[in-house]
């Protein structure tokens, strides 16, 4: 059946089940010359928040691509960053690629090592293959932070396909001032500098320098903005722009959002609005002080949204001035929807003030607005955490009468290997570098730029327990609160076709559907290794983690922090299986101090429960010396639980402590102290150890 549906200021013939617009020929375009591909994402940013999707920030840019182009209605993401970029990347699930949680721990199983996986390929690895010269600009968080911080390269961009990288390897940082890499070089950011200019700067720069350097060869970028992930950081020129915008608070907002989603056609039936999170009141029960400050935050929030565009619009115009727009598919995603998480640190509160001093969040009650019509956020597989917008745009592939339109047929991040794949005319690899790889698990887009249908089947999430599938009309979805276990008589049931904002749960007049679906969740759930789920808050997992020492000195001084504010010694990593293991720790003395932790190397960890700890280690030095080892409550005027000072010699030895019972759940500090040593003397260091003594034993 087709009916007539409004789109912009055009009326034309929509298919009620697929497309917004009817093109005028079904047939599937082949090109002869492979398309540039530029794959860009934003960084937890809501569903409603560009213009073309409903909102009420300035995105010109987006915009215009999404009117020379087609949006979806129906795109999905994995809930969260890391495994949304992983997915993405590799075209197949988060748990494949090794991410099923976040980078910041090994959980212990290769479906949560987060670290991406050896046995995916990404988008970058595979496009080679076919002759493209590949670029990255922007945010990575795919490599284990501790090897991040150890400056294990093997999983950073450059080491997975890209020839030429600028970015922040990790998650999040401060926009004005941070560590930034080239390739595999770090960096402080040099002055005036702002991380979103600068990633749309790079990006326009590398691909001048491509079409310099290869103009015969097709190029594949991936622009990953951190923008507009927390801290609320941009240029008050930006801000400006938006500052009595949000005075009429997030109920309006709302509401003015839906009401022009109906207009542009983003819904063939406009769905009741989710109603206002009853964790967040009613705009007009907030004080006169209390609106300014929220308003403040999400001004702040939509110039950061405004500054991702306006680079955007550089990039697009890079691409015009080389005559290569034409030729160039461009994708537009998010990570997750809008962020709840209540950030609040820095130097400064006052965010009328120098906003690099201060590091906050515009919270759960922006986020609902930024949600616009869905419940719930990202980390949540409800609509709201992991509907997306997605704008394609490619003027020799896509039919023009599709131009303006939405496409209604639901996809999900792994059809973006599919695409380019197909696009590009590599072959998707059975192995790499030694090791099989994992089948892709999307569909490609491409039958969509015709009209035509692609035949996408079943979708599945899993993050902290809160699971999901989408197969058709249905969805399964459960939400499961922290540290608590998963269970199945959480599961709800809805038609998303007719229930997008998921207000009616269907469990109880469908319990044979969601048996089914159930069934079919489990199934995947046992094929992607995702078992067992783990639901233990971000902060527990990660302290975990940090008391699995790196005491090998595997990951380099990766975790460890290194104290040495006088120069007084060098501390590096000896590869040549000194000691027990491949790597161990050499510091050697090159200035006279006095105190022993003028020069210490340490490791800070949280140990959780009370209980007693036995300190273990191998070490050598190149002759008779001592070193300084403590363990104490860490910061000031701390409770030293254990200390001694060890003979060394050239002989190797295991040496040990015993601490006292740890009575505060707080961070503790292991100090291996050497600043009161003579110049000259070496030390060698490996197999540290935190073992937990048993009382009963």
């Amino acid at each position: 059946m087709k009916k007539l549906h409004q789109v912009g200021s055009a009326v034309l013939a929509v298919s009620s089940m697929v497309f917004g617009c009817s093109p005028s020929a079904k047939t599937d375009k082949k090109n002869s010359l492979h398309p540039n591909i530029i794959l860009i994402m934003a960084d937890d940013m809501g569903f409603s928040d560009l213009g073309c999707y409903g909102g009420e920030i300035q995105t010109p840019n987006l915009d215009a691509l999404a009117k020379t182009g087609v949006r979806y209605s129906q795109f999905y993401n994995a809930a969260r960053c890391c495994p949304t970029r992983a997915s993405l990347l590799t075209g197949v699930y988060p748990h494949q690629a090794g991410m099923g949680w976040m980078t910041n721990a090994d959980l212990g199983t290769p479906a949560y090592q987060g670290d991406l996986s050896k046995n995916v390929a990404t988008i970058a690895e595979v496009v080679e293959t076919a002759g493209y010269e590949t670029y990255m600009t922007g945010k990575w968080h795919l490599s284990n932070t501790r090897k991040d911080k150890g400056m294990v390269m093997d999983n950073w961009p450059v080491q997975r396909g890209f020839d030429r990288y600028f970015g922040l390897v990790g998650g999040a940082g401060n926009y004005f001032k941070l560590p930034v890499f080239s390739n595999n070089t770090r960096y402080m950011s040099p002055e005036n500098f702002y991380l979103t200019n600068a990633i749309s700067d790079s990006s326009a720069m590398f691909i001048q320098d491509h079409f310099n350097h290869h103009p015969n060869s097709p190029m594949f970028m991936y622009v990953a903005y951190t923008s507009p992930h927390w801290p609320l950081h941009a240029l008050e020129e930006d801000i400006e722009k938006y500052r009595d915008v949000y005075d009429v608070g997030w109920d309006s907002i709302r509401k003015r959002r839906l009401e022009k989603q109906q207009e542009i056609g983003l819904w063939e039936d406009v769905p009741e609005l989710s109603p206002r999170d009853e964790r967040v009141p009613s705009w007009d029960a907030l004080s006169e002080e209390q609106k300014k400050d929220f308003a403040r935050r999400m001004a702040i929030y939509a110039a950061q949204v405004d500054a991702m565009d306006q680079g955007i619009g550089r990039i697009v115009n890079k691409l015009k001035e080389l005559g290569q727009l034409d030729n160039t598919i461009i994708f537009f995603l998010a990570d997750n929807g809008g962020c709840a998480e209540f950030i609040s640190s820095g130097k400064s509160k006052n965010l009328t003030g120098n906003l690099a001093d201060t590091y906050e969040s515009y919270r759960i009650h922006w986020a609902n607005a930024s949600n616009t019509p869905f419940r719930e956020y990202k980390h949540w597989v409800h609509e709201g955490g992991v509907r997306t917008p997605l704008i394609v745009h490619w003027p020799k592939g896509i039919d023009k009468d599709l131009n303006n339109c939405f496409i209604r047929d639901y996809g999900h991040l792994t059809d973006i290997m599919a695409t380019c794949v197909e696009l590009s005319g590599a072959q998707y690899p059975d192995s790499l570098n030694g090791e099989t790889i994992v089948p892709m698990q999307g569909t490609s887009l491409v039958p969509h730029f015709s009209g035509i249908m692609n035949g996408k089947g079943p979708i599945f999430w899993e993050h902290e327990a809160n699971i999901g599938m989408r197969d058709g009309d249905w969805k399964l979805v459960a939400k499961t609160p922290e540290a608590e276990p998963f269970d199945s008589g959480t599961l709800e049931l809805y038609n998303i076709q007719k229930d997008p904002t998921e207000l009616n749960n269907l469990a109880n007049q469908y319990p044979e559907k969601l048996d089914s679906m159930y069934r079919a969740w489990k199934k995947w759930a046992d094929f992607a290794e995702v078992f067992p789920m783990d639901t233990r808050e971000y902060g527990e997992r990660s302290n975990t983690y940090k008391r699995q020492i790196n005491g090998e000195f595997d990951l380099n001084f990766g975790d460890w922090d290194i104290r040495n504010p006088y120069d007084i010694a060098e501390f590096q990593i000896d590869r040549s299986s000194k000691l027990s293991g491949a790597n161990s720790a050499e510091i050697r003395i090159v200035k006279i101090s006095e105190k022993p932790d003028d020069a210490a190397l340490m490791w800070v960890f949280p140990t959780g429960e009370a209980k007693q700890y036995k300190v273990s280690f191998r070490a050598v030095a190149n002759r008779n010396t001592k070193l300084n080892v403590t363990f104490e409550e860490a910061g000031k005027n701390s409770d030293v639980l254990a200390t001694n000072v060890f003979q060394l010699s050239t002989e190797v030895k295991v040496f040990s402590l015993n601490t006292k019972m740890i009575v505060k759940p707080t961070r503790y500090k292991l100090s291996f102290g050497v600043g009161n040593n003579p110049v000259d003397d070496k030390i060698w260091l490996d197999a540290v150890t935190l073992s937990p003594i048993d009382p009963e034993n």
